[in-house]
């Protein structure tokens, strides 16, 4: 650890004015605290989405009730749960809310990525604050660039660390983070990220998220200036795809744990508009909406999908927890086509759900009073995130000819 850095950590052991998180002790309180938290988030969900009203004070109860830390390792004091335990948190909190479902997503992904490859300073430094409550937000993808893992921002050797300079959006998280990191090449054109403490010199953040969906996940643009980094907070973070390992799988599975989510709280409140609204159709002679046949075989047809796309969610963590325990490349490999596979069938019932919600609830479920447009907006929004066309293309080309799957974060 340089001087630089222990300068840093003495001054800035202190991140936040919040109290210290809860420490979540296994996977079944891991749920426990979920479900809970869950009920408190969605009570103004359509509301905050409404409004665009960032969730600030629902965001502090998620990070404050330890469900931040709850992939730290063991013997840093965290509980180190499930994969599926994991998915199904993160699927959990994103049916009461998935713009907060999403916020946690690179938080979570920076800790598999200090597990995987950080230093031992990094580790206990980091994993410290991350039990304490304190959140990583992210400055990961840039736009108008060839692709999205064209980076262009750039992490230059100076006295003591790095001088940081770029330009970053889809920031989700970042505006209520209290670190930013942030993905940039070094001087050997290598992919690595430097952690930024919320307020350094030269970080600015701008709220100007204007997504039709997924309006709440305290994203924006990212404009890096300069900014000097201590040479102990810079992770090298291609060595996680040199060699197999569960990272690309870790992030994918939050995604389709996110989808899971839209899908799940979709049918719920399509359930509940027909059985309270929807009237039946005129060529019965039926009493209620809910009674129609072809409502209840449609109903059930989408029912069937939600409880497919869990399967295949906590399918996809065991496939993870497999690889985690013994990584090689068959292993990391079957976790990232398990993945993929949840991630597609996530993406399409997410989608359904959303869509079959108003065939099904009819023309009264438009209205802006009840914003149940906020499923589907929420839905097309985030399964933009990786084309779901090339996850039937990896598992199909995987089953057929047995390719591998590529390693980085988007399969």
């Amino acid at each position: 650890m340089t001087d630089t850095s222990v300068l840093l950590e003495e001054a800035e052991i202190k991140e936040t004015t919040r109290a210290k998180a809860h420490i979540i002790k296994n996977d079944a309180e891991a749920i426990e605290v979920a479900k809970r938290i869950a009920a408190e988030i969605a009570k103004e969900a359509a509301v905050r989405d409404a409004e665009r009203r960032l969730p600030r004070a629902e965001l502090d109860l998620f990070s404050q009730s330890g469900l931040w830390g709850i992939t730290v390792p063991r013997e840093y004091g965290g509980a180190f749960v499930s994969n599926a335990t994991l998915a199904e948190v993160i699927a959990i909190i994103a049916e009461a809310d998935p713009s907060i479902g999403q916020i946690p997503q690179n938080h979570l992904y920076m800790v598999e990525g200090i597990r995987l490859d950080g230093s031992e300073f990094q580790k206990k430094f980091f994993f410290d604050l991350v039990l304490q409550g304190v959140r990583f937000g992210n400055a990961f993808s840039e736009i108008g660039t060839k692709s999205v893992n064209d980076v262009q921002t750039r992490l230059k050797p100076t006295d003591g660390g790095y001088l940081l300079s770029g330009k970053k959006f889809y920031s989700s998280g970042a505006l209520l983070a209290d670190w930013v990191p942030v993905v940039a090449k070094n001087e050997h054109d290598e992919t690595v990220v430097a952690f930024v403490k919320k307020g350094a010199k030269g970080l600015t953040i701008i709220d100007d998220w204007s997504s039709f969906g997924q309006r709440t996940t305290a994203s924006g643009t990212t404009i890096l200036e300069e900014i000097f980094v201590p040479a102990d907070y810079v992770l090298p973070h291609h060595l996680a795809f040199d060699r197999p390992t569960t990272m690309g799988p870790i992030a994918q599975i939050i995604q389709a744990a996110v989808d899971t989510g839209i899908a799940r709280a979709a049918l719920r409140d399509t359930i509940h508009f027909v059985r309270n609204h929807t009237r039946p159709w005129i060529d019965t002679d039926l009493e209620h909406g809910y009674e129609d046949p072809l409502t209840i075989r449609d109903i059930g047809d989408t029912q069937i999908r939600v409880h497919a796309t869990d399967a295949l969610l906590k399918r996809a963590g065991e496939f993870i927890d497999a690889a985690q325990q013994n990584p090689d490349e068959e292993t990391v490999a079957a976790a990232s086509i398990a993945v993929a596979e949840a991630k597609a069938l996530s993406t399409e019932t997410a989608l359904h759900a959303g869509s079959k919600l108003f065939e099904l609830a009819g023309t009264r479920s438009t209205l802006a009073q009840f914003n149940l447009d906020r499923h589907w907006r929420n839905a097309r929004t985030h399964t933009l995130h990786d084309p779901v066309r090339w996850k039937y293309y990896a598992v199909g080309n995987y089953a057929l000819n047995n390719v591998k799957p590529p390693r980085h974060p988007w399969i």
